[in-house]
């Protein structure tokens, strides 16, 4: 039987985990590629109610930047201009130093209010 994609959404490594203990309680067991996923969020610092920093993002309506890009930039917390570059240079998107400042400033400020 082969396994067909109906849709794909993008979402953050917080979102991943629910899902992934959503489906794990619904089958009992996780199948190869889920569970090395389990495997991987369960090394890496997971953060929590990100909502409030993906509204903050979304609302800077800047024009190149993406969902996809936004859960990256909440599963990483980049917090220099260096560090974001770093984050979005595996994607085609330019964004200009301008916008940057506003990104890194936006998660910074999130970091700081934890």
């Amino acid at each position: 039987m082969a396994l067909e994609i109906l849709s794909e959404t993008p979402m953050s490594a917080a979102q991943l985990k629910e899902e992934i203990k959503r489906i794990k309680q619904r089958d009992k067991e996780l199948n190869f590629r889920a569970a090395k996923a389990e495997e991987h969020l369960d090394h890496i610092e997971v953060h929590k109610d990100t909502k409030l920093l993906f509204e903050k993002l979304s609302k800077l309506n800047i024009q190149r930047l993406r969902e996809q890009h936004i859960y990256k930039i909440i599963d990483i917390m980049p917090t220099t201009i260096k560090d974001l570059k770093v984050v979005l240079q595996g994607y085609t998107i330019s964004i200009n130093n301008e916008n940057m400042k506003k990104i890194v400033d936006a998660v910074n400020n999130f970091i700081g209010k934890k």
